[in-house]
């Protein structure tokens, strides 16, 4: 494995997951989509490069540069930037300005580069000045507990606050809960049932979009010895 990583949950509401790691080798692999935005701070030669990166609609490649190490702030559903809009880094990576050494401009202030220890209290500045908000249209729609609204303006919010339809969400986490059935061992027709697929080709569809790899592609990995 060319990466070697630890994670830990986040105080902040607005936050998922925060993640650091460091390569160990230079490789390539296949990385299935993704529904969440993050931030993303890479050190390398003793630069370190601030970067938005938006939701990835598609599975893809993503390779792996030897003696890298990366700090990942992985937003929860709802949380944006107002003046950077989500849907305008769709399958992108976006560079921040340097401000210095050890920080970055971020809507005409410099801030310091964050560490994975302080990164709540980064997140609580960055609420704290507006420059990080969250719509609680999002959670609620998710969850099937929207209050009276329009249908027209829960898909305008939900479209600004992600950059993705209900729609795309409710088939990437239904891809990936049939990769998870995969993964339990459950045989790749009663995926197709238990996960509300048409049939296999639907499945295969699907899984190939958001995770990269067909059923059988994924029956025989998590059968491999390691």
């Amino acid at each position: 494995m060319s990466l070697v990583y630890e994670e830990r949950l986040s105080d902040s509401p607005y936050v998922e997951l925060i993640t650091q790691g460091r390569t160990i080798g230079s490789s390539s692999t296949v990385r299935p989509s993704e529904i969440h935005w993050h931030m993303v701070f890479v050190k390398h030669n003793d630069h370190l490069q601030p970067l938005v990166v938006g939701p990835l609609t598609t599975s893809g490649t993503v390779n792996f540069i030897e003696g890298v190490e990366l700090l990942w702030i992985k937003f929860k559903l709802g949380t944006f930037m107002p003046h950077l809009p989500v849907k305008n880094f769709l399958d992108a990576e976006t560079a921040m300005p340097d401000a210095s050494s050890k920080s970055f401009w971020l809507k005409g202030s410099a801030w310091q580069f964050p560490s994975y220890e302080n990164v709540d209290t980064f997140i609580d500045r960055l609420v704290h000045d507006d420059v990080l908000v969250c719509d609680p249209i999002v959670n609620a729609a998710l969850q099937d507990a929207l209050p009276e609204t329009p249908s027209r303006t829960v898909r305008h919010r939900f479209l600004h606050a992600t950059g993705l339809t209900q729609n795309h969400i409710h088939q990437f986490e239904r891809a990936k809960y049939a990769a998870t059935l995969l993964e339990q061992g459950v045989s790749i027709l009663d995926t197709v049932h238990e996960a509300g697929y048409f049939d296999q080709p639907h499945l295969t569809r699907s899984l190939k979009r958001f995770i990269g790899k067909t059923p059988a592609q994924q029956l025989v990995r998590i059968c491999e010895p390691e």
